[in-house]
């Protein structure tokens, strides 16, 4: 089936779109920012938890449903963590809009949309041009954190992750933060990895 490009018009509320985002970004990260950032961050439970743990690292959250942004910055107000804050955006405009000098600590992704229907599993969050995208805002050594309860999504971020030069699994690598999701409350059991930013290969 032939895929049909993007119309002028949708380019251009993406390109909108991705400048309101920088600006807001620019409002909120010091130059050359270091910090950890949760892809899919709900309401905030997990990173409030890890903020107010961890008050000398910067941490951001994005999530794609609006409310769920709302709850988690109230979240944030109400426990007054100054090194917290969330974004209404969809990943790939999150990293297209990040600054040129900005960098991951460490990633975290808990309990994507698994996708489950083999005709959706284009529409996975792990993919190798996500990857690709991670690694390129990674230094070194940068760690990145996945959890799921579905087993299918499970093998393919296995799979993708292990062929990908930019990542090294790290099987013995301990979990970065323990709290209790809702997500992870209600799951009967979930599997989780950590891959690593390998270095970058020489240039010849």
């Amino acid at each position: 089936m032939e895929t049909l490009a993007p119309s002028p018009a949708h380019l251009a509320l993406i390109a909108q779109r991705r400048a309101e985002l920088r600006g807001a970004l620019a409002r909120v990260l010091p130059p050359a920012a270091h910090f950890l950032c949760e892809i899919g961050c709900g309401h905030g439970h997990f990173l409030a938890a890890y903020a107010a743990a961890h008050p000398g690292e910067l941490c951001l959250g994005i999530d794609l449903i609006g409310e769920r942004i709302a709850r988690a910055t109230r979240k944030r107000d109400r426990a007054k963590l100054p090194n917290l804050h969330f974004f209404h955006a969809d990943a790939h405009d999150f990293l297209a809009a990040l600054p040129a000098d900005a960098a991951f600590s460490a990633v975290i992704v808990l309990f994507p949309d698994p996708w489950p229907k083999r005709r959706h599993h284009k529409n996975r969050l792990f993919q190798p041009e996500f990857l690709d995208a991670l690694a390129a805002r990674a230094g070194q050594g940068t760690r990145l954190y996945f959890r799921t309860d579905h087993r299918g999504y499970f093998a393919h971020a296995t799979t993708v992750l292990a062929a990908h030069p930019a990542w090294r699994m790290e099987p013995a690598a301990p979990w970065i933060f323990e709290t209790e999701t809702v997500f992870q409350a209600r799951a009967p059991a979930y599997q989780s990895l950590v891959a690593q930013r390998t270095p970058a290969p020489a240039q010849l």
